[in-house]
């Protein structure tokens, strides 16, 4: 029961590293500089083999154990993207990019996979082959399910993939993990509701599409209240209503919603989508208006397979001394894409207490690597282990 004591030594190492890559963070697709970086890093360790480009910026690295009298591969996977904000941490090494900003620990995600994949390159105490996968545009982009689709999992015939996400709050270096649905889907949409303008004195010369669609947001939560089984989880949020008057006394002639719909199960999600249609179409209607639905499939639900998870969870055991329950979370991950094509499992590392992710005040703590390269590596040993 303990990290490994080679991070230790590597800490300022990788600490280095890490801070570079929060310097300089690249969004969705644009993860240029960030892969290059990793595949650098890749071919000085030694990886058997290299590969870039899958999922358009995605880097792929191989590593080959002792023995492979097994035929077994293992995927480890890293997120390396940013998001579209502001920082405003005041750090000294703070984003070089204006707008751009490492607000979810991607950076992190990325350096302890490094730091793992250095040390199975050094030791290869494993039977089999280590799939070092590292993946751009996690924010919204899809760049799992990219990656899959350019063969990822055929190509070096990955049979189990694994996923690590920092978490803050939740104790530093603790393992947080629960099997089954833990991340939800994450649907958008957008309405256009078109009704009649008019001066706003004479609203009955007019259909007025901001009544309209204010009839429209309420009762879209009856899908929550009233549709769903009340023991499953599923969110309904109008998160914009947008209209092109600016005026004070203008009935618009339209009305722009859009939003997103969170569920953790793939029948509560087909149920919301038809009756989200139908709900928006259907109130529209009732008030001489029309609603027009363009619903947007995003990630899928991303569900951790019992089997990986126990393996997951004794990892974790064996680094920190215990893996608690997690709860469940109605934010997204696109690993779901690789634990749809692979039995995977996907697990929290906390970060203690700093801001939460997704905010302007939000930074990975360094002092978390140590664990998460550790459980990195007694995930690849754990699932390939050396015959005796």
């Amino acid at each position: 029961m303990a990290q490994r004591n080679r991070f230790a030594e590597m800490l300022p190492e990788l600490t280095e590293i890490r801070r570079d890559i929060h310097q300089n963070p690249e969004i969705l697709f644009e993860t240029h500089r960030t892969s290059a970086k990793v595949e650098a890093f890749l071919k000085d360790i030694g990886c058997d083999e290299v590969v870039t480009g899958l999922g358009r910026t995605g880097v792929v690295g191989v590593i080959k154990g002792k023995t492979d009298t097994k035929g077994k591969v293992v995927g480890l996977r890293a997120d390396m993207d940013a998001l579209p904000i502001h920082e405003a941490t005041g750090l000294d090494y703070a984003s070089n990019i204006e707008g751009a900003m490492h607000a979810c620990g991607h950076d992190g995600h990325t350096t302890m996979l490094l730091g793992a994949a250095k040390y199975l390159a050094e030791t290869r105490n494993f039977d089999g082959t280590c799939v070092v996968i590292f993946q751009p545009a996690e924010e919204g982009g899809g760049g799992g399910r990219e990656m899959c689709e350019d063969g990822l999992m055929d190509r070096w015939n990955i049979q189990e993939v694994y996923g690590m996400h920092n978490w803050p709050g939740m104790a530093e270096g603790t393992f947080h993990i629960r099997a089954g649905s833990f991340f939800a889907s994450t649907d958008t949409f957008d309405i256009e509701v078109l009704g009649k303008g008019g001066h706003a004195a004479k609203p009955n010369e007019a259909v007025d599409p901001i009544v309209v669609a204010s009839h429209i947001v309420v009762a879209l939560q009856s899908i929550a209240s009233r549709n769903a089984d009340p023991v499953k989880q599923i969110v309904v949020s109008v998160t914009s209503i947008e209209s092109e008057s600016k005026a004070y006394n203008v009935i618009p002639p339209g009305v722009h919603l859009r939003g997103t719909i969170r569920t953790l199960d793939e029948e509560t999600r087909k149920m919301a989508m038809t009756r989200f249609r139908e709900i928006a179409e259907g109130t529209a209607a009732t008030f001489g208006a029309e609603a027009k639905v363009d619903l947007h499939e995003g990630y899928p639900v991303m569900v951790n397979d019992d089997e990986m998870t126990e393996y997951a969870a004794e990892a974790a055991k064996r680094v920190s001394g215990g893996c608690a329950h997690a709860p469940l979370v109605m934010g997204g991950e696109d690993f779901a894409f690789m634990a749809n094509e692979r039995p995977g499992a996907y697990i929290l590392v906390g970060n203690g207490p700093s801001a939460p992710v997704h905010h302007p005040e939000y930074n990975f703590n360094d002092d978390v690597i140590p664990a998460g390269c550790s459980w990195w590596v007694e995930i690849a040993e754990g699932r390939m282990p050396v015959s005796p």
